[in-house]
């Protein structure tokens, strides 16, 4: 057990337990936080040292650009500054989280494979939230400063990890009838499957174990991964690369005091709505305009600061030129904007758009732009088998890993990230999933009912 986790053991024992593992299912991904934040207010969840295991076909871990970091002490402003892709770094900086592990599909590339280990914090000469980060997906939206700049730092471990689809089977290990005896917990308190309804249980009682029991539950988990894949193992050996990623996410999470399970139902079928906003042609005429120049790989840090101080403006010239034309699209404005360094494409575009369109919304054509910077959005929308395939790997990862505090699910239908006419069918497999993985579930479907129609 590290240090942190060694030293927060008798604050994690004054943890409440749910006596059924909580399911919060929205629509759009940032409503999930604060079902967070409220199981961090009831004591369910540590204030600190939280892992967070996030499928996506989306990072989600950029920041609200001009948001001021002391928002975050503010819950209900907060709430109100964050939108789907920047809803986790906020939670960072408040101090919540420690971990962050993104699984992602093979279609979904935006960081690079590996550990991340960086520093977020608020920018002294801005007063925003920024990092150290120096992956792409960071420096394209101008979010790097040096750690000299950032006050209030909190280190956060990003591990980005590819998470393949598995070949479905009907064998009785992947049926779930041996799932209860390779289950393993975060903590000792399954109440959902342990505590007969009829028992009168104190909250005494379902406190949670010490780190050393929760030590030796991942300490099993990796014994178990290592007999299951070894050469005389029964099961299939497409499983294996699954376990092993299990193992490995049960190393981190020993670093940590509490999960949460979250994911996104787009990281099994996805797509890029702006696609079909746009012809192809006025795509790739955004993505010439918002097209983000890389800095040297061994850059140095006046690099990195020269990359971003580039970016910065680039992005700012292009929200003008869009916030300009929303008020006057008429043949000046366009010009004066085109004669902008880089904007030449501009006039193509404007021309492309009001021939479709009576009154092109420009500020979503930017927000469109904002997506196509070093790498497209990813666009998959996968077939019934590879749905299936995602869904047993997850189901491999699960029955191998510890069992969450929460689980929080995001549709993100309403905005066609998650194809609408396979979200309730992907909805439903993922809510099978969990009951086959963990028993009794209290499941809330917080968002309309009718919201795929």
């Amino acid at each position: 057990m590290s240090g942190a986790g060694a030293a927060a053991g008798p604050a994690r024992q004054r943890l409440r337990a749910y006596t059924a593992l909580p399911v919060r299912v929205v629509e759009e991904h940032q409503d999930v936080l604060p079902f967070i934040y409220r199981a961090i207010g009831s004591k369910h969840l540590p204030a600190s040292n939280i892992s967070f295991v996030h499928l996506d076909s989306h990072p989600d871990l950029l920041i609200p650009v001009n948001m001021p970091a002391d928002t975050v002490f503010d819950k209900e402003e907060l709430f109100s500054e964050l939108s789907i892709e920047n809803w986790i770094m906020p939670a960072v900086y408040a101090g919540h989280i420690s971990q962050v592990l993104w699984l992602h599909p093979p279609w979904a590339q935006q960081i690079s494979e590996g550990k991340h280990n960086f520093l977020v914090g608020k920018d002294i000469s801005t007063t925003t939230i920024r990092v150290t980060g120096t992956d792409d997906y960071f420096l394209s939206d101008g979010l790097y400063v040096p750690a000299d700049q950032l006050e209030n730092q909190k280190p956060l471990n990003l591990h980005v990890i590819l998470i393949n689809p598995t070949e479905t089977s009907n064998n009785q290990e992947e049926n779930g009838e041996v799932i209860s005896a390779k289950r393993l917990k975060l903590n000792t308190d399954d109440t959902a499957n342990t505590v007969p309804a009829s028992s009168s249980v104190t909250s005494g009682n379902l406190d949670h174990s010490s780190s050393s029991v929760k030590n030796k539950e991942i300490q099993n988990a990796s014994a178990l991964n290592r007999a299951e894949c070894s050469p005389s193992s029964s099961l299939r050996n497409d499983e294996c690369p699954i376990r092993e990623v299990a193992k490995n996410i049960c190393q981190v999470l020993q670093k940590g005091d509490a999960f949460v399970l979250d994911i996104d139902l787009d990281f099994f079928s996805v797509k890029n709505p702006f696609k079909e906003m746009y012809t192809q042609t006025e795509y790739e005429i955004l993505q010439e305009l918002y097209n983000f120049k890389k800095p040297h790989k061994d850059a140095t840090e006046e690099g990195l600061l020269d990359c971003v101080e580039n970016r910065v403006h680039q992005l700012e010239d292009l929200e003008a030129a869009f916030a300009d034309l929303c008020d006057n699209d008429d043949e000046e404005t366009i010009q004066k904007w085109a004669s902008y360094p880089g904007m030449k494409p501009l006039v193509q575009l404007v021309h492309s758009l009001k021939s479709r369109m009576e009154s092109p919304d420009y500020e979503m054509v930017h927000q469109a732009g904002l997506t196509c910077d070093y790498m497209e959005l990813p666009h998959h929308v996968s077939t019934e088998e590879e749905i299936e395939g995602l869904i047993q790997s997850t189901k491999v990862l699960l029955k191998n890993m510890p069992k969450p505090t929460l689980v929080t699910i995001a549709r993100s239908s309403l905005d066609d990230y998650c194809p609408s006419e396979q979200v309730d069918i992907i909805q439903e497999k993922v809510l099978n999933l969990l009951g086959l993985v963990y028993g009794t579930l209290d499941v809330h479907l917080d968002y309309s009912t009718n919201s795929s129609l």
